[in-house]
């Protein structure tokens, strides 16, 4: 019974019907406003449908709650600078080998103090040690770390003033930005995924929090934030474009402006890698969903007292799919800071990359891969879009009043309240008349 509503022609319908309306909307911003702002929102709405996948991986299939998606998104971000920017050399050499060393101590100290935990007999004695053992680690990971800091920082603080990167391409720094929120969530995940789900959230915001405070104030890592800008690009430069003789000779055979349409053309190259990246990923994620594997986990997910009953490693799965999950976040973070250009650790706000993203999850649809994505695309639209859209409405309403009128000044200043006005709206309204989503799991 529940395979012929499954497969009815509605819902068969429903997906192409759904993301070629969101076609036609980006194509009207495309002639309405500019081809550039409508390739603005495909590309940015691909990123958040990347990061909305990854969350659908966590809660869609597993019911995991993450909510330090931000965390996992600025790690991907820092990944590009660590990763593609030219090493300083001076820096390196006033302080690089030592800031490593000191690294390494703090890494040992805490693996000394785990290791004398599991080696001492319980008691007073073995929590003395330990914490002797922490203390003293700690002072000698100052001693060493603060003074090679100092020297980097004070090395042309203007424009440098931290280490840089490794100068390699920058498309690897976008599987880089995967590993480095994998790695910080396989740790949340190994102290907090024992616990109950509300626990979880709680850790996953908190790492969020530290994540992005940690970035904002080493300094020698990414500039805090004074910002890391101009970052390596995997595609052409417009000013490149715009000066080489097959570009221009192109643009003058259609009867285009080369100077609009060389980053018009920056734009779709960025399309293009990131639809190829969202189409492997669901691809992946497809393949996965359909396996034995996917059926294990929304078996874990729908009863884990019964999958534990059953002889399966609830924790060790949950423990595999949120890793799986941050590190599509971690992907999207890279892909985004390349995109912008510039790592900006203040922009990275819990609203935007938190709270945006779940909006996305649940108004797609949970559970769907395909849902996720269209809630990518159509909450960023939302979000892009319904700010000017209201201002037009606004001044359309308005107009036959003066243009110093209370009431209409009052109207005009508080449109900066629309967006999440909006958001609010669009959820209260799925929640209500479509709980499951506009493309709800089969």
């Amino acid at each position: 019974m529940s395979q012929s509503h499954n497969h009815s022609p509605s819902s068969a319908y429903r997906a192409p019907l759904y993301f070629g309306a969101m076609a036609a909307l980006i194509i009207a911003v495309g002639f309405i406003q500019s081809w550039n702002s409508a390739l603005f929102i495909l590309n940015m709405g691909l990123i958040s449908a990347i990061m909305a996948l990854g969350v659908n991986l966590q809660w869609g299939f597993a019911g995991l709650f993450n909510v330090g998606v931000m965390g996992f998104v600025a790690l991907g971000g820092l990944a590009v600078v660590l990763v593609s920017t030219s090493p300083v050399g001076e820096a390196w050499q006033a302080g690089g080998p030592r800031v490593l060393f000191a690294l390494m101590l703090g890494v040992g100290t805490i693996i000394g103090a785990i290791l004398l935990w599991k080696k001492l007999a319980k008691g007073r004695i073995r929590a003395l040690i330990v914490t002797a053992w922490i203390v003293a680690g700690f002072f000698l990971f100052r001693a060493v770390f603060d003074p090679a800091v100092a020297a980097i920082e004070a090395i042309n603080p203007a424009i440098s003033g931290n280490l840089g990167g490794l100068g390699l391409p920058v498309l690897i720094a976008w599987p880089v930005g995967g590993l480095f929120a994998a790695g910080a969530a396989w740790l949340v995940a190994k102290t907090a995924l024992g616990l109950r789900s509300d626990y979880l959230a709680i850790a996953t915001l908190g790492i969020a929090e530290i994540i992005i405070a940690v970035m904002k104030n080493e300094d020698w890592m990414g500039r805090g934030v004074k910002n890391v800008i101009g970052l390596p690009r995997p595609v052409p430069y417009e000013i490149d474009l715009q000066q080489s003789e097959w570009f221009i000779g192109m643009m003058q055979s259609i009867g285009a402006d080369p100077v609009t349409a060389s980053s018009i053309f920056v734009k779709l190259c960025y399309a293009g890698l990131f639809l190829a990246v969202i189409l492997l990923l669901i691809t992946a994620m497809q393949l996965a969903l359909n396996s034995p594997w996917g059926r294990m986990m929304r078996a874990i997910r729908d009863n884990e007292v019964s999958s534990e009953a059953m002889g399966k490693d609830v924790t060790g799965r949950h423990l595999q799919i949120f890793v799986l999950g941050a590190a599509i976040c971690g992907l999207a973070g890279a892909m985004m800071t390349t995109l912008d250009g510039q790592l900006t650790p203040a922009s990275y706000q819990p609203l935007r990359f938190t709270f945006l993203v779940w909006v996305m999850v649940i108004v797609g649809g949970s559970g769907n891969n395909w849902g996720a994505v269209l809630g990518g695309l159509f909450i960023w639209f939302l979000w892009v879009e319904v700010e000017p859209i209201g201002r037009f409405l606004a001044q359309v309403l308005t107009s036959g009043l003066a243009d110093d009128s209370g009431i209409k000044e009052v109207i005009m200043d508080r449109m900066v309240y629309i967006r999440p006005l909006t958001m609010g709206l669009v959820l209260l309204f799925v929640l209500r008349f479509n709980p499951r989503g506009l493309l709800p799991e089969r």
